[in-house]
């Protein structure tokens, strides 16, 4: 039987939800978790408010292997994203003792106060592993099944570099994909008959429209070889069909 695992997604920032910045990790985890055979099922994108990260963060860790979340762990007074997940596991958020000499010997090695502010991102719940920030030193945290990440997408993407060998990958999903020259109208019905008589794939339909015309890339997905090439076939026949019709 194919393994399942599973995740979600917190982008936290109210900057997002404004506009003023736009996301640039969501993409760029689904395709690592897709290459490793994680489900990305489910994104939320929350404000900085502690109530909603935290309720957002106990609904999501309770259906899903694992959890990723960005942003809101820098410097200043609206990073509240450790005292949030610090509230959602029931822990105290303090100073980590390993992270504080990080961040210290980091700036004093550049000859730069290590000030109050500075000293906020070597908080973490109680109880948190590190993520190493080969960037900015500045480390991200794990704690049970959330993985807590920089929101700049360059220490993101480092960041999740350091976690992915961790993380206990399923069995990676399958895709074939078929053109089809005709609009979702006609071919709608029957795609979702095929669909039925194939459950252990997904298939997807992509309208397209170029040159003045309506046409759909249909998408197979499965975990299995076999159940993927049966949905294929099919949904080929359904394709060629429709080309007798219409000749």
């Amino acid at each position: 039987m194919p393994e399942i695992v599973t995740a979600a997604m917190l982008v936290i920032g109210d900057e997002i939800l404004s506009g003023r910045t736009k996301d640039k990790n969501i993409g760029h985890l689904a395709d690592i978790m897709t290459a490793i055979g994680i489900d990305l099922k489910e994104v939320r994108i929350v404000p900085d408010e502690e109530d909603e990260i935290v309720a957002a963060v106990n609904a999501v860790r309770a259906r899903y292997t694992y959890v990723f979340t960005t942003g809101g762990i820098g410097p200043t007074h609206d990073d509240i994203t450790a005292d949030s997940i610090a509230k959602a596991f029931g822990v105290p958020c303090e100073y980590d003792a390993k992270a504080y000499a990080l961040l210290e010997a980091s700036y004093a090695a550049r000859g730069i106060e290590y000030t109050e502010a500075r000293k906020r991102m070597a908080r973490m719940p109680r109880g948190a592993g590190h993520i190493d920030n080969p960037v900015s030193v500045a480390p991200g945290f794990r704690i049970g099944n959330v993985h807590v990440m920089a929101g700049v997408p360059s220490i993101f993407q480092a960041m999740l570099d350091n976690v992915v060998p961790t993380l206990r990958a399923g069995t990676k999903m399958l895709s074939a994909t078929v053109h089809c020259p005709f609009g979702e109208g006609l071919v709608g019905g029957p795609l979702g008959e095929i669909q039925k008589a194939h459950p252990d794939t997904i298939i997807g339909s992509y309208p397209k429209y170029g040159d003045g015309k309506f046409w759909t890339e249909l998408v197979v997905r499965a975990r299995s070889a076999e159940a993927l090439e049966a949905a294929r076939a099919d949904v080929e026949a359904m394709v060629a069909g429709f080309a007798a019709e219409a000749s």
